[in-house]
C-alpha cells in the first residue's frame, strides 16, 4: 500500500468515529505501528485536516476536511461513474441532469490517469423498461424531504379510487419497475408507501411535520427488520 492509499485510508478510519479513538486503536486498524500512525496523523494536519487529539487521549477528525481527487481510488471511481450512469437512466430529468453535471465535475478535476479510467469504464446500465408517467414533478416530493414539510396528496390506488391524505415525507425510494414515496400517514397512523405514478396531486404544507426524518427512517428500518424477523420464525 502506498503512503498516500494509507493516509486516505486514516482519514476514512477516523470518519468512522465520531469520538475520540485512541492513537493504538487506529494503527491497528490499519496495521501499522503506532510511531508510524502519528506520522501519519502529522502528515494530515499539516495538509489541513482538522485532527485535534493527542497521544494517550485520543484522537477525533472534525468537520470540513475535502479530501483532494487525486485522492479516489479506481474502484471508487467506478462506483462513481456506475451510480451517475443508474441515475441518468433510472431517475426522473432533474435528477438525470444532475447525475450528469457531477460525473463531468469530478472529470474536470480529476488527474489525467484517473480521468482516463474514469472515461474507460467499461461498467453500464442496461436500458430497462420505461418507468410509469409521474403527474407530479419529482423534485417537488424531494423538496418536501429535504425540509421535512407535510404533503396533501391526492392518491388513487390500484384499483383507482381515490383519496386524500396528510403524509410527512422521509424519503424515496427507487425500483426496476415503479418509484415509493415512503412516508408517515396521518389518516392511517402509521407507515405507508405511495407510488409516485398515482400520486395525481401534491401540496407542500408550510412549517415541519412534528419529527425528524432521520427519526422518521429510523423506526420505518426497524418496523421493517422486525416483520423480516417474524416472517423467517
Amino acid at each position: 500500500m502506498s503512503r498516500s492509499e494509507r493516509l486516505f485510508d486514516l482519514l476514512n478510519a477516523l470518519r468512522r468515529h465520531r469520538r475520540p479513538v485512541s492513537g493504538q486503536t487506529l494503527a491497528d486498524e490499519m496495521g501499522v505501528s503506532i510511531r508510524t500512525l502519528y506520522r501519519d496523523i502529522a502528515s494530515l494536519q499539516a495538509q489541513g485536516a482538522t485532527i485535534e487529539g493527542e497521544p494517550g487521549v485520543g484522537y477525533v477528525l472534525r468537520p470540513g476536511f475535502l479530501l483532494p481527487p487525486m485522492m479516489f481510488t479506481p474502484e471508487e471511481i467506478e462506483a462513481l461513474v456506475l451510480g451517475s450512469r443508474w441515475v441518468a437512466e433510472r431517475a426522473d430529468g432533474r435528477l438525470r441532469d444532475a447525475a450528469l453535471s457531477a460525473l463531468g465535475r469530478i472529470g474536470a478535476v480529476l488527474p489525467s490517469d484517473l480521468r482516463d479510467e474514469m472515461e474507460a469504464s467499461s461498467l453500464f446500465v442496461v436500458p430497462g423498461a420505461p418507468f410509469p408517467v409521474d403527474t407530479v414533478d419529482p423534485a417537488l416530493l424531494r423538496k418536501a424531504i429535504r425540509t421535512e414539510r407535510r404533503l396533501t396528496l391526492c392518491y388513487r390506488d390500484e384499483a383507482g379510487a381515490a383519496s386524500e391524505r396528510v403524509v410527512w415525507p422521509f424519503a424515496l425510494a427507487f425500483f426496476d419497475r415503479v418509484r415509493l414515496l415512503l412516508a408517515w400517514c396521518e389518516l392511517r397512523q402509521d407507515f405507508r408507501s405511495f407510488r409516485t405514478d398515482r400520486i395525481v396531486e401534491a401540496e407542500v404544507q408550510e412549517g415541519r411535520y412534528p419529527a425528524r426524518r432521520q427519526a422518521l427512517m429510523k423506526t420505518f428500518r426497524e418496523i421493517q427488520e422486525k416483520r423480516r424477523a417474524e416472517e423467517r420464525c
